[in-house]
């Protein structure tokens, strides 16, 4: 977990003081300087320092006359994707996210995440995996190892890279080794993990309704058994720029016919096409949602993700799909996760 101290440094500190903090934290290269009250008042780097020394500020000068007053930050629960796009185009590499009172509340490393989302996600690992069995009459499917990580581990990294923190995982068949994984996998403390557990079926989504301590306005739901390193940044935006309600990802299914198709009409021939192609799109397994549409979930009963679609488009909301177009792979039978094991060196996460 992020020992905020070790970045900060009081505005009446000397500069000596910054410069031994400063060669602490190498891979950091900045300090945010706060006042009494804990209050960030502004950021000090190696540049900021280089600068004031080449002005002639002597190092017997207050810290005042060295940090950079004029910073960017970011208001927890008040800022944009463009409000981070912005400070990364101007190469910052690290933001703090400060409260109302402009106390640090995290630190945000671009060199580790890409971006920062509004965003709690659900990962639903309840299934029995009966499809892959035997391979699953001991492990749960979201353990079986592809590569060198458990299927499940490449969901929850993925998340953590965009930066989504509060995970919570649906849990049901072999719960315990799915616990024990989560505990041994945030020995750092840097994932809010969260365990739902079902008492008797609810279907893909209705697990969903027993959470009740969501921190954002946002919620991600994905099938844990997934393999994909879909852009999550991407698809809230498309979420958001189209004023969308919900947003469910969708795999292009493409279908070349070999024949001339007729257009027919009470056995007339009205038209044809000549070996037509037609692209379909498939349910991918993954959601994005305002917590608002939380309320169309019954709680504690069967209910699954499709359900929910259908309740959207019956009370005219707005339901948008997102094309996935990088790697995606649902792990369902033995084919898929032999399929998996050859594709993994392929595909990038990064």
């Amino acid at each position: 977990m992020q020992n905020i101290h070790n970045y900060t440094i009081s505005k009446n500190s000397s500069l000596k003081e910054a410069l031994i903090k400063l060669n602490g934290i190498p891979t950091f290269l900045a300090l945010f300087v706060i006042d009494e009250n804990d209050k960030l008042v502004g950021t000090l780097t190696d540049g900021d320092i280089r600068r004031g020394l080449i002005n002639d500020i002597s190092v017997d000068e207050p810290l005042d006359r060295f940090y950079n007053k004029d910073f960017h930050y970011l208001m927890i629960n008040n800022f944009t994707q463009d409000d981070i796009k912005k400070a990364k185009e101007k190469d910052i590499k690290i933001l703090p996210l400060v409260d109302k009172k402009f106390k640090i509340v995290k630190l945000i490393n671009f060199r580790n995440i890409k971006t920062l989302l509004p965003i709690d996600a659900v990962l639903m690992a309840g299934g029995k995996g009966i499809r892959l069995r035997p391979l699953t009459e001991k492990i749960p499917k979201p353990l079986l190892q592809v590569g060198t990580k458990p299927i499940i581990e490449y969901n929850i990294d993925r998340l953590s890279q965009f930066g989504i923190q509060n995970q919570y995982l649906s849990i049901n068949y072999l719960a315990n080794q799915i616990k024990a994984f989560c505990k041994n996998k945030n020995k750092a403390g840097d994932i809010n993990f969260k365990f739902i557990r079902e008492t008797k079926p609810l279907g893909t989504i209705g697990s969903v309704s027993l959470i009740e301590d969501f921190h954002n306005d946002y919620i991600l739901v994905m099938n844990s058994d997934l393999l994909t390193n879909i852009d999550f940044a991407d698809m809230y935006n498309s979420l958001v720029s189209r004023k969308a309600d919900i947003i469910v990802a969708s795999i292009p299914y493409y279908i070349n016919l070999p024949y001339a198709i007729l257009d027919t009409e009470d056995k007339k021939v009205k038209s044809f096409k000549e070996k037509p192609n037609y692209t379909y799109f498939a349910n991918a397994g993954i959601y994005i949602f305002k917590k608002k549409i939380l309320n169309l979930i019954p709680k504690n009963q069967h209910f699954n993700a499709t359900d929910l679609m259908e309740s959207v488009i019956q009370k005219k909301l707005n339901l948008i799909h997102y094309p996935i177009r990088t790697y995606w792979l649902d792990i369902g039978t033995p084919e898929d996760y032999e399929k998996a094991q050859k594709d993994i060196s392929h595909v990038k996460f990064d």
